[in-house]
């Protein structure tokens, strides 16, 4: 049996207790570490599973997957990632794989930040398309999200931005050298991705379009979510550029149009309460 089990978002203890009993009757077991981390290290989980957990990077999961799957048919193999497993659709494909090997499999949910960005007091229900904001780079500014984050709030819903991971990456020059040598993992924050977002509002604006979104259009940053040090802030896009909210990871909503009971929600986290009152009532059902 395949075993895919979330972990949450927090420590070690956030795994259920089906998905703790089925980790330790695996002969192996395989911790998912690229496209989300936990507050702590592999050693704690280790210790609190009492299992020894192998790392699987981007590479190991979508080019050797077939090593994650071997004898998977006569013992019993787990999968492990933080939050929950079809988070990333990489996952679906490990299942895919598995049912053409005639590997059954199993999977044990969890609470992910799709689900856990409620805790701002935004209904879930509420939301657009979720949307992925990637580093930009000197050459590479794509803003394509923008476009989508503009639709939504159109249609009155908030958007949730998942924040780029950058973990072994290597440089272009040692990509073309062949060298596997990798680059210090990067975690966008949320102040970094209201930049890339206040920049394209004055992209558009230089081409002539006003934009749907604003400086003052309400945001809510987040960070850590799940863990004893989370963080919350809502406030302007602009408030978003300069707020700090620590550690990674971040996700940034932007919102659309809210509901009272939002409002007050919001209120609760907000860094400067006379402008958030100014700017949040524009867009209120």
């Amino acid at each position: 049996m395949l075993y895919l089990v979330g972990l949450g978002l927090g420590d070690a203890k956030d795994i259920t207790v089906k998905g703790l009993e089925a980790v330790r009757r695996c002969r192996r077991v395989y911790l998912e570490a690229y496209t989300s981390v936990l507050t702590v290290g592999k050693e704690a989980l280790e210790e609190f599973y009492g299992k020894e957990l192998i790392l699987a990077d981007r590479e190991t999961v979508e080019q050797e997957a077939d090593s994650i799957l071997k004898e998977a048919d006569v013992c019993d193999v787990a999968f492990l990632v933080v939050g929950d497993p079809f988070g990333a659709t990489t996952h679906s494909d490990l299942v895919l794989r598995a049912v053409k090997l005639g590997i059954p499999y199993k999977v044990i949910h969890n609470a992910s930040i799709m689900n856990a960005v409620g805790c701002c007091g935004l209904q879930l229900y509420n939301f657009g398309e979720t949307i992925s904001i990637v580093f930009w780079t000197d050459i590479w500014k794509p803003e394509s999200f923008f476009d989508k984050i503009e639709k939504n709030r159109q249609n009155g819903m908030h958007t949730l931005c998942l924040l780029d991971i950058k973990a072994k990456e290597q440089s272009l020059e040692n990509l073309m050298k062949g060298r596997k040598i990798y680059e210090p993992p990067r975690y966008m924050s949320v102040n970094q991705a209201a930049e890339q977002l206040l920049a394209i509002i004055k992209n558009r604006r230089l081409q002539g379009t006003e934009p749907e979104i604003t400086e003052n259009t309400i945001c809510v940053g987040l960070a850590r979510v799940g863990a004893p040090d989370q963080k919350i802030a809502s406030g302007t896009l602009s408030q978003m550029s300069t707020v700090e909210l620590g550690g990674p990871l971040h996700s940034l909503i932007v919102t659309g149009t809210m509901h009272p009971l939002e409002l007050e929600m919001l209120q609760l986290f907000s860094v400067d309460s006379p402008s958030f009152e100014n700017n949040a009532f524009q867009k209120t059902t």
